[in-house]
């Protein structure tokens, strides 16, 4: 009964635990799971990465050395975002600027139970988002004609994913695992898009609806901001639940050789809703603010396909490699977003984004020093899924080359404590092509991830 009363809590303790969601690096997909994985380059197909495996190839749970664990811990991600307009030489750096954005902290969480050749595993994930905050002062601020708003350009994703999982051991060669996942995200936006980008989306039939012959019709126009934010720490403007799942195996090849693989499912998630505020920008008239309600529509993430091998050496060092394939292109093809004025009137707007498939490969070492300490390295390598001409300054979702270390130490028999550092190398993207920015923008992406997990075997 205090199992099951413990279990029941780890959802709902992961998701006031959010305080702030971690800048994913594989696009919106944090770059491994656990600091076990972390640390190995995000490897974890194919080999035991602890409680936190269920978020990747649950059938990997039938690797522990005991019949339960429990893991609670959390990311810190620190970000270096800065957009710099060439032609003028401005700069907007994504800083602390409020309490939505950084730096980031993600929960955590997880309890399996072994029942001979079944294990069930519940946990609680941060599974990826994004986060910047350029503030209000920026370039990224002014209106077409070069007039300081004093409007916010920030955003925040937060994907919760809270996996119910089971692995179930064949034989001694073969493990199948699989889960069913609820999945929460919330998102905070504030972005100016300017007169010329308005006029882009109307020429290219993105932007429909009642409210766009009145907003031609606003003398002087000079832009329009979205507002959907809450500018609290456990707050979003929009957000929904939804549900997705994973597949897994395991197949002992050999007493050293180990393959696995799976397949997350693409989410299926309702609109995100919520309250925004619509401010068009005037040279003639000011801000005119038109409140209502809006809806993020069909806003998912991706299916993901596994593949991994590990391998070990000797009895104290072991080497993994994973190749991911993430169908980023089905769900990431516009951004659409359907507000409706308190006053009446409404807009539906579809942001190109436009998305390419993803193909990933994950490199990790393990090496035990003795029977406290492990140490740890990987390297991961990505294509870019972004497209220049659809880049936006407040979704710079763009590292691609990480490279990590970390390690374990076992306080006493059954208890460890694990750390990982992860660092993104600089990426740069630019756009100069509406109708996703007006002035022409380069993006510069950086960022450090920290991840410390506690667990406990008995």
């Amino acid at each position: 009964m205090l199992r099951t009363k413990l279990a029941a809590g780890l959802a709902v303790t992961a998701l006031s635990a959010s305080v702030q969601v971690a800048h994913a690096t594989d696009v919106f997909h944090l770059e491994g799971i656990g600091a076990i994985s972390r640390a190995m380059g995000g490897t974890a197909a194919a080999q035991d990465v602890g409680p936190a495996g269920m978020l990747t190839n649950p059938a990997t749970l039938s690797l522990a050395q005991s019949d339960r664990q429990a893991m609670i811990g959390f990311d810190l991600v620190t970000t270096d975002i800065d957009v710099r307009n060439p032609r003028s030489g401005d700069t907007a750096s994504s800083r602390t600027h409020g309490n939505n954005r950084g730096p980031y902290l993600a929960p955590q969480l997880a309890l399996t139970q072994r029942f001979g050749d079944l294990v069930i595993g519940l946990g609680a994930f941060a599974r990826g988002g994004l986060g910047t905050e350029y503030g209000r002062d920026s370039f990224l601020s002014r209106a077409t004609d070069g007039s300081d708003t004093d409007l916010d350009n920030a955003s925040r994703l937060l994907v919760l994913d809270i996996p119910l999982a089971a692995s179930y051991r064949v034989s001694d060669a073969l493990t199948v695992g699989a889960s069913v996942d609820a999945i929460w995200q919330g998102l905070n936006l504030d972005m100016l898009l300017g007169a010329d980008q308005v006029g882009s989306l109307i020429g290219q039939g993105r932007a429909t609806g009642s409210l766009v012959p009145a907003l031609g019709g606003i003398p002087g126009l000079q832009g329009a901001h979205f507002s959907l934010t809450r500018n609290r720490m456990l707050a979003s403007g929009v957000d929904a639940w939804g549900i997705s799942g994973r597949l897994g195996m395991l197949y002992q090849l050999t007493p050293a050789t180990r393959l696995g693989a799976s397949y997350t499912l693409k989410s299926h998630m309702d609109d995100m809703e919520g309250d925004a505020t619509l401010t068009a920008v005037s040279s003639v008239a000011g801000q005119i603010s038109l409140p209502g309600k809006i809806e993020v529509r069909d806003f998912r993430m991706p299916a993901k396909l596994d593949l991994g091998i590990s391998q070990r050496l000797t009895d104290d060092w072991s080497v993994a490699m994973d190749v991911s394939r993430v169908f980023w292109k089905e769900v990431m093809k516009d951004i659409d977003v359907a507000f409706d004025a308190s006053g009446g009137g409404s807009l539906e707007v579809l942001l190109p984004q436009n998305y390419r498939d993803q193909t990933i490969v994950a490199l990790g070492t393990a090496y035990t020093l003795s029977p406290q300490w492990t140490l740890r390295a990987g390297a991961r390598f990505a294509s870019q899924a972004l497209r220049e001409n659809t880049l936006f300054a407040v979704i710079p979702a763009t590292p691609t080359r990480h490279l990590s270390f970390g390690f374990s130490y076992t306080m006493s028999p059954g208890k460890r404590l694990e750390f990982a550092y992860s660092h993104a190398l600089r990426e740069k993207l630019a756009n100069a092509s509406l109708p996703n920015t007006s002035a022409p923008i380069e993006v510069r992406h950086a960022q450090n991830n920290a991840t410390l997990d506690y667990t406990l075997s008995f």
